[in-house]
């Protein structure tokens, strides 16, 4: 009877694991409007108010470096990445993009959310952003676009 019911046990549980989904965590940002997530595997650390130094002769949207624990971190505006006016933005996410350390500057870090890897719908054919590889509803109602990380280090 014992074993019975650890065999149930063991079959419940498995057929539990086989019904959960894969789930992808995500840091939302805001720019301008939009809500942006990156996948957290991706992100080092989120800093407010941190010094950025500029630098001659780069395009408009490299703001500068910043230090990071004796490390040189260049930093880019998400903003003007997408092509949006300047504004003020106080938040840098540093993200670690296959081995390679780059932090965005952004209008307002938002929230962590979790969600099922099968409500991220690919970003329409016609869309013309580049930076985005999909786009998903979040759990308040809005709606969050992914960012690609790897495309921001593409020219």
């Amino acid at each position: 009877m014992e074993n019975e019911a650890m065999n149930m046990m063991n079959d419940g549980t498995s057929a539990r694991a086989g019904l959960e989904e894969d789930v992808e965590q995500y840091l939302v940002f805001r720019c301008d409007a939009l809500r942006i997530g990156v996948r957290v595997d991706c992100v080092v650390e989120a800093l407010i108010n941190q010094t950025i130094t500029p630098l001659p002769m780069l395009p408009d949207y490299v703001c500068g470096i910043i230090n990071l624990r004796g490390e040189v971190v260049p930093v880019v505006s998400i903003r003007l990445r997408l092509g949006k006016p300047s504004a003020e933005e106080k938040s840098i996410i540093v993200l670690n993009i296959n081995g390679t350390q780059l932090g965005i500057l952004v209008d307002q870090v938002d929230q962590m959310v979790k969600l099922p890897c099968s409500s991220i719908l690919p970003v329409p054919a016609t869309n013309s952003q580049k930076l985005m590889c999909g786009m998903s509803s979040l759990p308040d109602g809005g709606t969050m676009l992914e960012l690609d990380s790897a495309a921001l280090l593409e020219s």
